[in-house]
């Protein structure tokens, strides 16, 4: 057999919009085995299989499914060369909503693919902004789901487990720190899963550290609420399995990073937590960013970016 192929952009398109419609499963990721990957394709003629294709994977995104749900997708960019490649899982802001998507840290991905760092941008079921939909547990599951994919997709792209780091921005930091304590939840916790993948570290970048308290929250407001099914004095279980703040000490070490003209979540609350977390024994630093705004520390054209993935690296 013989396959025409199309570039690997225009096959990115069109898995998300089949993605959108709910009408893609195997199909985004053979699609993306075959053409994700940049630089030269060789010969179009000739037979190619997707082992081939990730043997020479590079920063070009491939679209990968980790379930059947239409948000349980993610974006992997594999670094040129050989592994095995540490990771970030890349979890985007926009309080836990549909507001934003995963496109808000792909410009991050690239950077970071760009400078040696497997990056798996995650998608995931979120709350409607506004509505009287819950998040839990399937956000949580969907997170933790994304991560443990990566057991699936390391043989494949020469990932290496043992470097697996979580970079977070505003309400996606709050997820991936607590997807760093997640293999503490008890047993029986329905949004723990079955066998969680331990992470190295895990990056906030300008995160809802303690979802909680309405300081740290900021402008997210009750939508903590509305992704937990009720308050803290509601369902307090909720809180004690899925706060940061409550679940400390994680065991992993934390990497804050906030920046000083944040007016969205405000650098207090970073600098709560690190205190916090570090009296109940955890390895926590804090950079701060000075005259950064909220979205000065995921945006690759900032002047204040090349502080904030030194500090990302730094990480691994």
């Amino acid at each position: 057999m013989t396959y025409v192929l199309p570039s690997p952009r225009r096959v990115l398109h069109v898995a998300r919009v089949l993605r959108r419609i709910g009408q893609i499963g195997g199909l985004a990721l053979s699609l993306a085995s075959l053409v994700g990957c940049g630089g030269d394709l060789g010969d179009p003629s000739e037979e190619l299989t997707a082992e081939a294709q990730a043997a020479s994977c590079v920063a070009e995104p491939m679209l990968i499914s980790y379930g059947s749900e239409p948000d349980q997708f993610g974006e992997l960019r594999v670094p040129k060369g050989r592994g095995p490649h540490p990771v970030a899982v890349l979890l985007h802001g926009g309080c836990w909503t549909t507001i934003f998507g995963l496109e808000q840290m792909s410009d991050m991905g690239e950077d970071l693919t760009q400078r040696g760092i497997a990056t798996w941008n995650v998608e995931f079921r979120r709350i409607t902004y506004g509505g009287t939909d819950s998040g839990h547990p399937e956000t949580f599951l969907d997170v933790g789901a994304a991560i443990d994919k990566l057991r699936t997709l390391a043989p494949i792209y020469d990932l290496d487990l043992d470097e697996v780091v979580t970079v977070g921005h505003s309400a996606g930091g709050h997820l991936g720190v607590w997807a760093a304590a997640r293999p503490n939840l008890p047993t029986t916790s329905p949004i723990r899963g079955t066998n969680p993948l331990p992470l190295s570290a895990a990056v906030s970048l300008a995160g809802v550290l303690d979802i909680a308290d309405p300081v740290a929250r900021g402008a997210c407001g009750t939508l903590a609420d509305q992704l937990l099914g009720g308050t803290p004095t509601d369902v307090p279980e909720r809180y004690a399995e899925s706060n940061p703040s409550e679940l400390v000490p994680i065991g992993v070490r934390q990497v804050l990073i906030h920046g000083t003209a944040d007016d969205i979540i405000p650098l207090s609350s970073s600098e709560n937590y690190r205190e916090h977390a570090r009296d109940a024994g955890d390895h926590v630093s804090l950079k701060k960013v000075h005259n950064a705004d909220h979205f000065d520390v995921i945006t690759p054209t900032s002047p204040k970016w090349p502080q904030v993935r030194g500090r990302i690296l730094s990480a691994f």
